[in-house]
């Protein structure tokens, strides 16, 4: 029956039920996490081959390079050349780092903020007002970037096509608001894919601010795990058709491919800006790790090759999602007390709970044995005004565990609905 719908007497007879059923799991005593995206043993295990591919140390010799030695700041050729394909953009557009992406975010924003972007009037320290744009809900650790160098972040909802984009460029007409976050296939946390309409508005986008920065992580550009995978627009090119050449800057990386902790990043940009940010990186670093980058090459080789490797991953993703979405309709979608979006790619599942009770569901969560992300870190400086987001990450425990969990979590989520309408009907 439908909580919204219950008497102040059967809302009463529900939470008594529920609290002998929450005392049941703690006495469990349970220690599971769903907090992050991390991949499982399982998963880590498909790349294993990567520890010992480069045994020969004549092979270190590639591209004309001696990948063990000084130099070439923007990466192995053939690193560039591989990344290129996987995003359908051009070797010469393309930056190889090293194992995290989030950290050449980090360094593009940290460039532009100490001495500025290739069309900046001045570094964005000096701006007295900067303001960013995040679609929301979003990825906490985008947020926590721009937060650090004190921008004011503006949210901005998510449609199941994308980002609000009347409200996008509404925004953009300010000449104080420098940049916008962006996760456009399989977004972190709601698994959305941005249509080619919304790509198109953003790459056509007329900013007042002359060095506003389009930050497009496409982090999960290759992370089917229900179906094929689905072919994605090139940002860069599209962005130069438009006039845009240079306001964007894409990053993706082996993070949720190989091993997330020795991995292979990248950033995409136009030739322009490659230029500018070679002479602003050069400063800080000879070089990352070209033979990371090299054992990468080795092992992924082309894309094709790339996407094999994808789809055992989905073997094994395949079935959490499976588990989370048939726990979802089964013990919640009969209740009236929350609504998700299923996705079919990507590494979450984004639950909206009932207005008022995020906090609550995870802290009793949390109390039975289940860590999950913190209520509030799918918006900017963590405040979700609903208190409703809840991202839930299946993909670390095996599926037996994830059961648990969601048993856990499905308990929580009723719990906190029940508490939160008696309060109501008092």
């Amino acid at each position: 029956m439908n909580y919204q719908e219950m008497t102040a007497a059967q809302l009463a007879a529900e939470k008594e039920a529920l609290s002998i059923q929450f005392q049941a799991l703690k006495e469990k005593n349970l220690t599971l996490n769903m907090a992050r995206g991390k991949p499982s043993k399982a998963q880590l295990a498909l790349s294993n081959p990567l520890l010992t591919i480069l045994d020969d140390p004549d092979a270190c010799f590639v591209d004309g390079i001696e990948a063990r030695n000084y130099g070439e700041l923007s990466g192995l050729p053939s690193a560039k050349k591989l990344f290129a394909e996987i995003l359908g953009c051009q070797p010469e557009e393309v930056f190889v780092g090293g194992n995290a992406s989030l950290q050449l975010m980090h360094m593009t924003i940290s460039e532009a903020y100490i001495h500025g972007l290739l069309h900046s009037e001045r570094p964005w320290k000096d701006e007295p007002v900067k303001k960013w744009i995040c679609p929301v809900p979003g990825y906490d650790r985008h947020f926590k970037i721009t937060e650090s160098f004190g921008f004011e972040m503006i949210n901005v909802p998510m449609t199941p096509e994308g980002p609000d984009m009347d409200l996008v460029e509404e925004l953009v007409k300010d000449p104080t608001v420098k940049g916008m976050w962006n996760v456009p296939k399989y977004s972190n946390p709601q698994g959305i894919i941005y249509s080619e309409e919304t790509i198109r508005r953003i790459a056509a986008l007329k900013p007042a601010a002359p060095d506003f920065l389009l930050m497009w992580d496409n982090a999960y550009i290759i992370h089917e795990f229900d179906g094929d995978f689905v072919p994605f627009p090139d940002i860069l090119a599209l962005c130069r058709e438009a006039g845009n050449p240079d306001m964007v800057f894409e990053f993706a990386s082996t993070s949720k491919v190989t091993f997330p902790g020795a991995g292979v990043s990248c950033f995409a940009c136009s030739e322009a800006n490659m230029a500018h940010m070679k002479k602003l990186y050069g400063v800080q670093a000879i070089s990352f790790d070209k033979v990371n980058q090299l054992r990468h090459v080795l092992f992924l080789k082309d894309k094709a090759t790339t996407l094999e490797l994808m789809k055992k991953h989905a073997e094994i993703m395949k079935p959490k999602f499976d588990a989370v979405v048939e726990t979802l309709e089964k013990e919640i979608a009969p209740l009236g007390i929350g609504s998700w979006v299923t996705p079919k790619g990507g590494y979450f599942v984004s639950y909206d709970a009932l207005p008022g009770t995020a906090k609550r569901t995870l802290a009793l969560a949390k109390e039975a044995g289940v860590t999950m992300t913190s209520a509030g870190a799918t918006f900017p400086y963590g405040k979700d005004p609903e208190d409703s987001n809840i991202r839930i990450a299946p993909s670390l425990p095996p599926v037996e565990e994830l059961e648990q969990a969601l048993e856990v979590f499905c308990v929580s989520a009723r719990l906190a609905a029940v508490e939160k309408l008696m309060e109501e009907t008092c």
